[in-house]
């Protein structure tokens, strides 16, 4: 844990941070999933034949959506059903690959033994007791909730005309000077005035006019 956020690597070598979703915000979703399940089945009912037939389908119907729904979800929405959609959060495995069939039926077949005794007892006291908010299913199933990372959108270069810099810059160099202007909206004048001055030795300016020459830096990295 880092920060109260996992730090895993994938096989490839790609490294991710992870914040675990706790029980609050869990059981919310849990709840949108279950009103929809639940206004499913009393629209369900309704159409269904009388008799025994009737019955019989419905009692089908049941079992399958509620086992079926958030294995699919899951497997092929990218580890969200509905209501983990609607807070923000997802299921991916332990190693933070997304969830496969295996995965995901274990988890959700268990979901009987973490409501036990009553009211979803052992798998909030499993939570609670786990660095990693996990419940019994995830556990065995060796899968995690996490929060969603929300997809950033990269800010545009600034508008202005393109400059060669003085001397090649590094890659890294480059980088710093385009996360400054990403966050220039962010910093008061003066800061960037000063940051200017500091730059002096690459802009052979200072304050606003080295500014504005790092500008053209960096509008012409992408020509």
């Amino acid at each position: 844990m880092l920060d109260g956020r996992l730090s895993l690597s994938t096989p490839e070598g790609v490294r991710l941070l992870l914040t675990p979703a706790g029980p609050y915000l869990r059981a919310f979703a849990w709840a949108i999933d279950f009103l929809i399940f639940g206004t499913a089945a009393v629209l369900i009912r309704i159409v269904m034949p009388d008799g025994k037939l009737g019955e019989g389908l419905f009692a089908l119907w049941l079992f399958t959506t509620f086992w079926g729904y958030p294995i699919l979800c899951e497997v092929y929405w990218s580890g969200r059903t509905v209501g983990k959609r609607a807070v923000g959060l997802e299921v991916v495995r332990s190693d933070g690959l997304p969830v496969g069939w295996r995965e995901s039926t274990l988890r959700n077949l268990l979901l009987v033994a973490d409501f036990l005794p009553m009211m979803y007892a052992t798998g909030l006291v499993c939570m609670m007791l786990d660095v990693r908010f996990r419940r019994v299913g995830d556990i065995v199933a060796g899968t995690q909730v996490v929060y969603r990372e929300r997809e950033k959108t990269r800010a545009e270069p600034p508008a202005a005309a393109p400059i060669l810099p003085p001397f090649p810059l590094s890659a890294d160099q480059q980088r710093t000077l385009a996360d400054l202007f990403e966050r220039e909206q962010n910093l008061p004048e003066e800061r960037m005035q000063e940051l200017g001055t500091l730059a002096e030795p690459l802009t052979g300016a200072v304050g606003a006019e080295s500014v504005e020459r790092m500008r053209g830096y960096v509008a012409g990295f992408n020509q």
